[in-house]
């Protein structure tokens, strides 16, 4: 076969790019910078919960808690899934060879993932859950997310929101219980069962449930989102969203019964674990609820993964990412600047999540960690935004972005190769 460049009539690519035609460059802009920032956000958002005391001596759950505890793995959550639209095109991915390219693509990011994850396996769990293994599954779920059109995603986007925590709460009783330990290596080769059981259904942030937030972000990521009028519509729906849920979950468990239905099959070490039933229910779930009783499934606790808790935290998500992308919409003489540098910060360390991520979790994982936990927190983010800014400057891509999108792009080129060299 001759060279492509020796050919007189080069054929054209089976597969188109993966990117579609470039924005105006302030659109693009715009846009890139909004998502950043919220990604910069959530980090902000995950390392407070981490850093941060969750509840005080007697159990009652702390103001820092109840406001990034769980909300902030969501937004993350909702951004992969808009990094996924953009991956794809930020359209369907038709069956095929963009399939099979694209899904190969997202198969690598996940088991670099996981191998990742299972490197971190030795760190303490009690001190941060490693969300990585669990978002690995929930990529590889995803993947079949990328091929629906928009009209069918959307609504099923609403039906993974609802329906997969009931689905959960009927299949879980069923299946063993989870250590709640980041997993290992041995974990993989001596019970993959239970590992498949807890990263997907029950552990602290079940794949299945994550999915949902994912779905989202695929739907959102394929809208324009450097238009001021979908930013401002992904805050008034989030916030109508979150707040609708919120008074939900406060109507169902007050004056509808839910928390007097939970005490009353609550055992007691768990009645004692906190002054009232409002704050056990609000501190107790890690991750799922209990299944004593349907009621668990009306909070909106923090990691309970009830369906009002998913609607809330999707709707916070939406309208952080709207609120940031309206921000970074601004170009009002004077006020435009100064947003652009208070947002640039964020985006920076936005830019490289998955690099500030880990270096939080090794950072609390060492002897280093000697602060309280306002100043190891503040300590922390001064540090993330500086090295993000300094990263971004001097080299670009985050060393661990770089790690996991080296691979997953050689593997999706290297099938879009096999493809033209078919055709030709």
């Amino acid at each position: 076969m001759l060279p492509a460049a020796t050919r007189a009539t080069p054929a054209p690519p089976a597969v188109p790019p993966a990117a579609p035609e470039p924005a105006p460059p302030r659109e693009r802009g715009s846009r890139l910078l909004g998502v950043d920032a919220t990604r910069g956000v959530a980090l902000l958002g995950i390392i407070a919960v981490h850093a941060l005391v969750e509840a005080t001596d007697d159990g009652t759950p702390t103001p820092s808690y109840l406001v990034f505890g769980g909300r902030s793995a969501a937004l993350f959550a909702v951004l992969a899934g808009v990094s996924f639209a953009f991956m794809t095109g930020r359209a369907r991915v038709r069956t095929g060879p963009d399939l099979r390219a694209a899904a190969a693509m997202l198969a690598t990011r996940a088991g670099v993932l996981m191998v990742l994850a299972l490197a971190l396996s030795w760190t303490d769990p009690s001190i941060a859950a490693l969300i990585l293994p669990y978002y690995a599954i929930a990529f590889l779920l995803a993947i079949p997310l990328v091929a629906l059109p928009t009209r069918v995603l959307a609504p099923l986007a609403v039906l993974l929101c609802l329906g997969v925590p009931v689905l959960s709460h009927l299949v879980r009783p069923f299946l063993p219980v989870p250590d709640l330990g980041n997993p290992s290596v041995l974990d993989l080769v001596t019970d993959p069962g239970a590992l498949l059981s807890e990263l997907t259904l029950t552990g602290a942030y079940p794949a299945v449930v994550w999915l949902a937030y994912m779905a989202v972000g695929i739907v959102v990521g394929r809208l324009r989102l450097s238009d001021r009028r979908t930013a401002a519509a992904l805050l008034g729906g989030g916030v109508v969203a979150a707040t609708a849920a919120t008074g939900l979950s406060m109507w169902l468990l007050g004056p509808g019964g839910g928390y007097a239905a939970i005490a009353a099959v609550s055992p007691p070490e768990i009645l004692d674990s906190a002054p009232t039933i409002a704050d056990v229910v609000t501190g107790y779930p890690d991750g799922v609820t209990p299944t004593s009783t349907w009621w668990w499934l009306a909070t909106v606790a923090p990691h309970s993964g009830t369906p009002l808790d998913v609607v809330q935290t999707t709707g916070s998500a939406l309208a952080v990412l709207g609120a940031v992308l309206l921000l970074a919409s601004v170009t009002v003489r004077g006020a435009g600047p100064l947003l652009g540098h208070l947002l640039r910060p964020l985006a920076a360390a936005g830019s490289m999540t998955l690099t500030l991520y880990v270096g939080s979790i090794l950072f609390m994982n060492s002897p280093l960690d000697d602060l309280g936990p306002w100043e190891g927190y503040l300590w922390q983010i001064a540090v993330a935004v500086g090295i993000g800014l300094a990263w971004r400057r001097a080299v670009g891509r985050g060393p661990l972005e770089t790690v996991v999108s080296a691979p997953a792009h050689a593997v999706r080129d290297r099938l879009r190769g096999r493809v033209r060299d078919r055709v030709a």
